[in-house]
């Protein structure tokens, strides 16, 4: 029940954050930073520092959360024997990375907890600009040529918004897989919400999880249909049912409108839906099964 408050108090801290900041703003037309030069924004070096033959997972925590939020994933993977190396990368306001942490020469697995300073960046094409900071950044640093993501909530809307600026750029190492954990994809069904990412109303979603509304957000990553790479990239949808069909925070609907965006190109698409009182919003990164799933997806299969 602390829990299930914690998390309530959580989002309605988040709808005030996110009326405040978009309030007579243009949400669709603010400029995307990976377009143009910025003191932060990550070049591609000539020569990376080292040159590991390894496939690092990134974690993208949610909105007003942290990298705490993705340790316990972290710490059952480590558990598992999968990993033995975990670094962090902050992320700040502006773009910035640092690395926290190194990976060694003999890392297995290597995980890379992704932090941002700015947890309620409501721009998406900001929050793809600072993951792929991140991920220019560990390609300089070690020369890494594809990565894994997982996203939980706001934290997936980085991976898209990543894919729709650096799918087919050839300098970038290649997304290998992709997790999302609770995302919504469609919007999120709180009328405080600004229109471009609220949940249309009456929201459903067909045998191919096409949508039978889509928001100002969900069209833009509809881009993906032809950006997705092809046959490369395995993804897992994690979704929470605690009756009703939503997660209590997440209506199913809206997460399982991720596939119409990139099954169709995907090399796998597959969902795992969780139930009972742990499959809420909030408690889902904290869900055994949760666990078995991403560990087995990752690094077993």
């Amino acid at each position: 029940m602390e829990d299930e408050i914690r998390v309530k108090i959580k989002l309605v801290s988040l709808i005030a954050l996110v009326a405040l900041v978009l309030t007579g703003c243009s949400f669709q037309n603010k400029p995307n930073r990976a377009d143009a030069a910025h003191k932060y924004y990550v070049e591609k070096s000539e020569t990376p520092k080292n040159n590991l033959n390894v496939i690092p997972t990134l974690f993208f925590h949610g909105g007003l959360s942290n990298y705490r939020g993705e340790e316990n994933m972290v710490k059952a993977a480590q558990e598992a024997g999968v990993t033995n190396s975990v670094i962090r990368a902050d992320v700040d306001a502006n773009g910035k990375v640092k690395l926290i942490g190194t990976i060694p020469n003999n890392a297995v697995n290597p995980i890379v907890e992704v932090n941002y300073r700015n947890n309620v960046q409501l721009d998406f094409k900001e929050n793809g600009c600072y993951a792929r900071n991140v991920v220019q950044t560990l390609q300089n640093e070690y020369g890494i040529k594809k990565v894994n993501m997982v996203g939980h909530s706001l934290g997936n809307t980085s991976i898209m918004y990543y894919l729709l600026q650096a799918a087919h750029n050839p300098n970038l190492p290649r997304l290998n897989k992709q997790v999302s954990i609770g995302g919504h994809f469609d919007g999120l069904d709180f009328k405080q919400l600004p229109i471009a990412i609220r949940q249309p109303a009456n929201l459903r979603v067909n045998n191919e999880g096409k949508p039978n509304k889509m928001n100002a957000t969900y069209r833009e990553m509809a881009k993906l249909r032809t950006l997705y790479p092809t046959k490369e990239i395995d993804v897992l949808n994690i979704i929470g049912n605690i009756g009703g069909n939503s997660d209590g925070i997440v209506k199913n609907a809206s997460s399982l409108s991720l596939e119409y965006l990139v099954a169709p190109m995907a090399k796998s698409y597959r969902v795992v839906t969780i139930t009972g009182k742990n499959a809420e919003h909030g408690q889902l990164t904290y869900n055994k099964q949760v666990e078995k799933q991403i560990i087995n997806f990752l690094w077993l299969q």
